[in-house]
């Protein structure tokens, strides 16, 4: 692959698992130096910065709470420590509590919303200082948005939330020459997948409705976000893409 991104940076939340590992590598792969923002995963996190160092490319990995605003102003201080400019912010990181919609507290509401939807606002309000014209900020979302899924209500809120924070933010964010977009994936079978009880189900009901002949992996998401990184896509903005071969229009 050419470096289409040589001398760009990528800030990934969520960086260091499951479809934020494969953003990391497939941007890395095209030449952007990379910031991996974990939350648990300090193992994992440095593994992806060796991988990373080794392929050429710079990258470092910073601990952070996305649904604490201290917190990400924290992480940029020490993302400023290695780079002084941000092409683009991936808001990966998300979290929630799998239960019926009736059996949630207050504080469930508070933990979807702040990690899933909030995040990508402190993340935007901090971060718009070192991002050029040209720049990309790229929301994570979910079919649970769209749809109802079993034990998904508060999460899915939040993704819904976070699609229609992304329509504004690309406002917002406009007259600085930068594109907020968000990329909804269908089922993928990740560490976070395996926290459903019905997952098994899930993956065969996707299988069943789409009209790929095999399942959705990271790869798909991560080329998926490589698209509208690329200059080429500098006129999509204000979008959720679905990545899941046609499951959402059919299913």
């Amino acid at each position: 692959m050419s470096q289409v991104f040589a001398d760009k940076v990528a800030l990934i939340t969520g960086g260091a698992r499951g479809i934020g590992r494969a953003t990391a590598l497939k941007l890395a792969q095209a030449g952007s130096d990379i910031a991996i923002i974990y939350y648990n995963s300090s193992d994992e996190a440095m593994l992806l910065v060796e991988e990373i160092q080794q392929s050429g490319r710079k990258a470092v990995a910073i601990q952070a709470n996305v649904a604490d605003h201290q917190s990400v102003k924290d992480m940029f201080v020490q993302f400023k420590e290695h780079f002084n400019r941000l092409d683009f912010l991936i808001s990966n990181a998300a979290s929630g509590v799998l239960k019926p919609a009736l059996k949630m507290t207050t504080k469930h509401w508070r933990w979807c919303m702040e990690t899933n939807a909030l995040a990508l606002n402190h993340l935007v309000s901090e971060g718009q200082e070192l991002m050029p014209k040209g720049g990309r900020v790229i929301a994570l979302s979910s079919l649970g948005a769209q749809r109802a899924i079993p034990n998904y209500a508060f999460i899915g809120a939040s993704k819904a939330a976070l699609e229609a924070l992304v329509r504004s933010l690309s406002l917002e964010m406009a007259p600085y020459g930068v594109t907020v977009n968000t990329v909804s994936a269908g089922v993928v079978d990740t560490d976070a997948l395996k926290h459903f009880p019905n997952r098994e189900q899930l993956l065969d009901e996707y299988q069943a409705h789409s009209l790929a002949e095999r399942p959705l992996t990271p790869q798909d998401v991560a080329n998926t976000i490589y698209l509208l990184c690329l200059p080429e896509a500098e006129m999509i903005n204000a979008h959720t893409l679905f990545v899941d071969a046609g499951y959402s229009r059919i299913g």
